[in-house]
This record gives C-alpha cells, sequence and structure tokens, in this order.
C-alpha cells in the first residue's frame, strides 16, 4: 500500500492531518493506498512557497522557462508505460485507454513548448504621429488546479503546462480517488527541473478544495469535475474575484442518420459510449437514430453492448470497472430508476459473472419518456438511451433541447447534414462521424451551457491567455526629448 505525499518547495512533506481516505484498486477491490488530507495550514504552506517562487518565475525569460518543459516532455515518454499501468492500476481503464490518456497529457506539454511563440501579442507602429501602441501578456499569479478522477494523467495537463510557460506557479490538487498517478508525475517533474515552488503538490478531498478556492494569494481557479460543483466552485471563486474556468457534466447526444455506414459507424458510437466505462465527459450518452436507422442500428448497438468484453484493464479486454462501489450503487439505482419509469434495459449491465470489482457491464436503455427527468440525467457509467427522431430538424431540436452542451456528434454521408449539423448544434465540440469529438492540443477543450462555466477554456491559446492579464501599452517618445546624434 502507497502513502500520498505533499509536494511543495521542491520537497516532499509528509502529510499532517488525520483525515485518511483509502485509494482502491476498483478491478479487485483491494486498498492500494491512502490519502492523509491537508490541513489549511499545509495548504497556506503550499500557496505561500508557490506565490515566493512566483516572484522570480515570472522574471525568468520564456525561453528558459520551457527548457524544463523540454526535458518533461522526453522524461514522460521514457516512463510512458509505468505511467500507463498506474492510471489502470487506480482508475480502472484498459491499458490501451490509459496509453491514450498520457500521449494526450504529453501532447499539451508539446504544446507548451512553444510558449515563446504563443506569448507573442500584437504592435501598432505610429497609431498617431509618433506615437506606438501594442500588448504584452504577464502571469496572474499563483494557479490552483482542482483534478477529476477520470483522468489523472492528461486533465492536469489541460492547465499546468500552460500556467508554467507563461510565468505562473501552480498548486495542484489531484482527486483523493486517483492521487498515484501525480505522485508519479510530480517525481517526474522534479527530475526535469523545475525550480522549487513552479509546481506543488497538496492532496484531501473538499474542503481542500475550498480551501484553496478561497485563498487570497490564489488568483486563477481551474476545475474538472460534475456541472453541480462546477457551478458552486465557479460562484465562490468568481464571488472572491478570481479567474475561474469551470468544465462540468454531459449527457452527449450521437446523431445516427439512415445513410451513415452501419459497421463503422457502430463500432465508434460503442467505443464513446463505454469506452473509460462512460465515466468521461465525452461520453456518447444518447444514440438519436433518425428515421429508417432505428431500423439497422438498434439491432446493431444491442450487439455491439451486449457482447462487448469486460473485466480488469490489464487484461485482453475492451472495458473496465467504474471507480467505485459508491459509483456502481447509484448507477444500479438509476437504471432501476429508468425501470420504474417504463424505460426498458434491452441490454442490462448489471447483470454479470464477474466475482470481484466494480463492475457495470454495457447497457442499453430504450422506451424512456422524453418527459423524464432521467432521459436529462448525466449517469457517468456505461449506459446508452436510444431515442428516435423522423428527420434530422427533430435530431438537432432533441440535440438543443438539453441542459448540457458538451458534445454533440452526426454520423451520416451528406456533406449538406453535417454542414448544417456542425452549424446548428448548440455544443461546444461537434464531431462529424467522430465518436469522442477530443480536441487536440492546440485547440481550446471547449463546452457550453451547463458544461463549462466561464469564459476561456484549457488547452492551447485559451489556456495562455486565462493565465495573463493582457496589459496594453501606448507609448510617445517626442523629438524633443531625445538626445541629438
Amino acid at each position: 500500500m502507497q502513502d500520498v505525499f505533499h509536494y511543495w518547495g521542491g520537497e516532499w512533506r509528509k502529510p499532517l492531518g488525520t483525515l485518511v481516505l483509502p485509494v482502491h484498486d476498483p478491478a479487485r477491490e483491494e486498498i492500494v493506498g491512502q490519502v492523509i488530507c491537508a490541513g489549511n495550514d499545509e495548504v497556506d504552506a503550499a500557496v505561500e512557497t508557490a506565490h515566493a517562487a512566483f516572484r522570480s518565475w515570472r522574471l525568468t525569460p520564456v525561453t528558459d522557462r520551457v527548457q524544463p518543459l523540454f526535458r518533461l516532455k522526453a522524461l514522460l515518454e521514457r516512463d510512458f508505460e509505468a505511467l500507463a499501468r498506474t492510471i489502470t492500476l487506480e482508475c480502472g481503464k484498459t491499458l490501451a485507454e490509459s496509453r491514450g490518456e498520457i500521449r494526450r497529457a504529453i501532447e499539451n506539454v508539446e504544446t507548451a513548448c512553444g510558449m515563446p511563440y504563443l506569448l507573442q501579442s500584437g504592435f501598432n507602429e505610429g497609431i498617431a504621429s509618433g506615437i506606438d501602441e501594442f500588448s504584452i501578456r504577464q502571469p496572474m499569479g499563483v494557479a490552483a488546479i482542482l483534478c477529476p478522477f477520470n483522468f489523472p494523467g492528461m486533465i492536469p495537463f489541460w492547465f499546468l503546462p500552460y500556467a508554467i510557460g507563461v510565468g505562473a506557479t501552480v498548486v495542484l490538487k489531484p482527486s483523493e480517488r486517483v492521487p498515484l498517478t501525480m505522485q508519479m508525475l510530480m517525481q517526474i517533474m522534479q527530475e526535469s527541473g523545475f525550480p522549487p515552488g513552479v509546481v506543488n503538490v497538496i492532496n484531501g478531498g473538499r474542503s481542500v478544495s475550498e480551501a484553496l478556492i478561497a485563498h487570497p494569494l490564489v488568483k486563477t481557479v481551474s476545475f474538472v469535475g460534475s456541472s453541480n460543483a462546477a457551478r458552486a466552485v465557479y460562484a465562490q471563486a468568481a464571488s472572491l474575484g478570481k479567474r475561474v474556468q469551470c468544465q462540468g457534466g454531459a449527457k452527449n447526444p450521437v446523431v445516427i442518420l439512415p445513410d451513415a455506414d452501419l459497421d463503422s459507424s457502430t463500432a465508434v458510437i460503442a467505443d464513446s459510449a463505454f469506452g473509460c466505462a462512460g465515466q468521461r465527459c465525452l461520453a456518447a450518452s444518447v444514440a438519436v437514430l433518425v428515421g429508417e436507422a432505428r431500423r439497422t442500428f438498434g439491432d446493431a448497438l444491442r450487439e455491439a453492448a451486449a457482447t462487448r468484453k469486460t473485466g480488469n484493464g490489464f487484461d485482453e479486454v475492451q472495458m473496465g470497472p467504474v471507480i467505485s462501489s459508491a459509483s456502481r450503487e447509484r448507477i444500479h439505482g438509476l437504471l432501476s430508476s429508468i425501470e420504474n419509469e417504463g424505460g426498458r434495459l434491452s441490454v442490462d449491465g448489471r447483470k454479470h459473472s464477474l466475482d470481484k470489482g466494480y463492475f457495470v457491464k454495457p447497457t442499453i436503455v430504450e422506451d424512456l419518456s422524453e418527459t423524464s427527468e432521467l432521459l436529462r440525467t448525466e449517469i457517468f457509467g456505461p449506459v446508452l438511451t436510444i431515442v428516435e427522431k423522423p428527420d434530422i430538424e427533430a435530431a438537432l431540436d432533441f440535440v438543443n433541447s438539453g441542459a448540457y452542451g458538451n458534445m454533440a456528434c452526426l454520423f451520416t454521408r451528406s456533406g449538406d447534414a453535417a454542414r448544417r449539423f456542425r452549424n446548428e448544434a448548440e455544443v461546444g465540440n461537434v464531431g462529424i462521424n467522430v465518436g469522442v469529438a477530443a480536441p487536440m492540443s492546440f485547440f481550446p477543450f471547449s463546452g457550453a451551457r451547463e458544461s463549462f462555466f466561464g469564459d476561456l477554456h484549457g488547452q492551447g491559446k485559451d489556456a495562455v491567455r486565462f493565465f495573463t492579464n493582457e496589459k496594453v501599452v501606448v507609448e510617445r517618445w517626442p523629438k524633443e526629448w531625445s538626445r541629438k546624434f
């Protein structure tokens, strides 16, 4: 069993708190670590250390600030497999999924290595006689990054390399459910050569997050979690005058037109709905079958769900467990409520022969009334609901009627339908014949409505703008002040 330590000021710190939280391997139901939650004094020490380091780090030339990021990229490649195995151990996803997650983390480091270019601003010479005007970007200060359990290796890197690159310093709190990945990542960052205090990690639960949000020296807050939590974090941080970005939940629809390719579309949608056990904000949650698509795709999706191999992520499987027994029981309860409201589980994932682990197998829900709140509820598990619509107009109305706006996808051979869909779908990320429309690191990870609270997203230029203040300089040098040469 691995103990989890805090890290600040370039040193590992033994926790002093009394609240102990277990870390489980969700595939075996075994405790593999424990988190001792930080107290307010420890949170304050980490933030004070980051603030002290900010004074010199912000003045470090940007070409020097990116050198540890270059080394970090190389070290992440070196420890790629060990990181993937750690994610699978504590998060439960398959090794292939864990490897994909680490690849996305590395891509964000690669993008942040271009910070000398990303920080460039505009310059206008001669806006008036003898006057020039230009803008510069300066780091905000200490950045608090509050991470969820479902992507312990990727989501921190939506924010962290950009904050460091622009000259901010970071205090990061990983999810208490999956802290082991960040322990390993912090060892790698320590080896990368970041100055003491630039990157710091503090462990714990909700109380630690609230202490970080409230700390007067924290200038920006980045959060990923459920919509209810995102809304609460946004409200608290904004009321304190902080800059805040909060990624929330989702109920992502995928619209299937009759002309979509049956085999490839079914495979992609099944991967979207059931990959990572449905525990991702870009998981397909509702399959909207348009017109005649209901005849062929209904059977195909049921078959894909019923035959998907589920088990320990270290084995040759297609899907692992959900994160905890509480998550499993919550999903079971929602599925029972769906049945009580007249919905039908045409593939029931509660029924399986696995002896250990927090497993819910792929599930297909049908015949659920569109007036049911459960159709709009984020289940955050391997559950796909099938809805039928007569045409693309009705499908778009359905897509835009929900509270969430994280992602919507369309499967079709029609360029005209695709163009209309990407124009009219009121979501942040659109997929066309793509089941998980996850933006590359040089694009923002977008979101809309109840799926995102804030103005600037993670990744790419949005992240650069989020962690910096833009200052406009108007400069005049009268000729009569100049020396004559």
